[in-house]
């Protein structure tokens, strides 16, 4: 288990990752974060400045309080906890990273969420002075089971503070059978493991001389290496419609294009596309990229899109693939996580936002809860749905939606719920 799992790696350069970090509180994700950026020289010198003269560092004289460099709320560095996700960004020569620190405090798991949203890769953070006898933390748990809940293609469980038990194997080899047992639970396939000290830095950029029985890369060098290329070309055609380009009306030659972002696939002049939720066919007559004209677009390109003739289409319109569409439906069935202090109630009024598409919603009834440090149904027939908490809906929008499993393509099945009442967002959810 120390060594390295192949299927983690590619060859690719010179991309973007982004990654959160999560675990229970004081394991040191802040401070690994902070090391990071130091010993890769993403800190400036004003910023190091800055951190050695806070009023609440918690090092002793001399040293970098590296959590202050995520840590930037004044509630957060008085307490010495993280509240909020906070975001930071670096560069190696390989590799960019874009990476979230997420709070380990239960009542912040919501925040957890909204930062592992966007993430290819988690970094699970363990405390080896605070496992005994191979019990994790129930934020550890909790948090692995939004990790494969999200659907996370990498999980990396980091073993910090092995300095504090004299670099001990056998709590690190417990630890990791520990963990071992947890994936299988969850059903997380693969995962990495090592063992580091954050406040020190060893296994962070640069191998320990403490882990010679570790023979895998210290933490950087695994990130660098993983295999994020990006999947979502391969899927079906995915084109949520932004807004309808036209021009002032000044000019003999009508203009009409549609605008967005390709989520999924590719899309070239002369393809039949059919438009959801209306189901009309049309053929690309045109790609414009904002003065170019493209013979193809690929997911994550934003394109304005040209059809052979006038349809009628609008913001919140899907222009899929047309041999393979997505579903639309007016009903669903969705798994959330409640975001809200109002708990969920079937008598308030709902907006859901899905990709582009606004529109309203009422919650039918609520199915049943899961455990969120087990994945596990539970037992639960209040029908209260309180924050932090993860279940499954049912769900009736006024307008058709066109979607996919969010398993399969996240970007169309992923959704929010805003209260109509006080436009708080009330839940994030997963159409299955």
């Amino acid at each position: 288990m120390n060594a390295l799992n192949e299927s983690f790696l590619s060859g690719a350069e010179s991309d973007v990752l982004r990654l959160i970090t999560a675990g229970s509180v004081d394991d040191g994700k802040s401070t690994l974060i902070g090391r990071l950026l130091y010993d890769s020289k993403g800190v400036f010198a004003d910023q190091l400045d800055a951190i050695s003269r806070a009023k609440y560092k918690r090092v002793a004289e001399g040293g970098i309080d590296f959590a202050l460099l995520t840590d930037g709320l004044e509630a957060e560095r008085e307490q010495g906890i993280t509240i909020d996700v906070a975001y930071r960004y670096f560069s190696t020569p390989r590799r960019k990273f874009i990476i979230a620190d997420a709070p380990g405090h239960e009542q912040y798991t919501r925040n957890m969420v909204t930062g592992a949203s966007t993430a290819e890769v988690a970094v699970i953070l363990i405390d080896a002075t605070r496992v005994e006898k191979g019990v994790l933390l129930a934020q550890t748990k909790r948090h692995s089971t939004i990790a494969k809940l999200l659907g996370i293609r990498h999980v990396i469980v980091a073993v910090n503070k092995m300095d504090l038990i004299d670099w001990d194997q056998s709590r690190f080899d417990e630890i990791a059978r520990a963990y071992q047992t947890l994936a299988d639970r969850l059903g997380i396939p693969t995962f990495h493991i090592l063992p580091l000290s954050a406040l020190n830095g060893d296994n962070v950029v640069t191998a320990s001389p403490n882990t010679p029985w570790y023979d895998g890369p210290p933490l950087l060098s695994l990130l660098e290496h993983l295999d994020v290329s990006d999947r979502t070309r391969e899927g079906p055609l995915r084109f949520p419609v932004q807004w309808v380009a036209r021009h002032g009306g000044d000019q003999a030659q009508d203009f009409r294009g549609y605008s967005g972002r390709l989520v999924s696939g590719r899309v070239s002049v002369g393809d039949t596309v059919v438009v959801q939720p209306s189901n009309v066919k049309a053929v690309v007559a045109a790609i414009h990229l904002h003065e170019a004209a493209l013979q193809t677009a690929v997911a994550g390109d934003s394109v304005t899109l040209v059809l052979d003739r006038d349809v009628d289409v609008s913001r919140g319109d899907m222009i899929a693939a047309d041999g393979a569409p997505a579903s639309v439906s007016r009903t669903f069935e969705a798994e959330v996580c409640w975001l809200d202090q109002q708990a969920l109630s079937p008598v308030r009024k709902y907006l859901l936002k899905q990709g582009t598409r606004l529109t309203q919603a009422k919650v039918g009834a609520l199915l049943g809860k899961r455990d969120v440090l087990e994945l596990a149904a539970l037992a639960d027939t209040s029908g209260v749905l309180n924050m932090n908490e993860i279940g499954t809906i049912s769900l009736q929008t006024r307008e058709s939606l066109a979607y996919d499993p969010y398993a399969q393509i996240p970007a169309t099945g992923a959704f929010i719920l805003i209260d109509a009442a006080t436009h708080q967002t009330a839940a994030a959810g997963m159409l299955r």
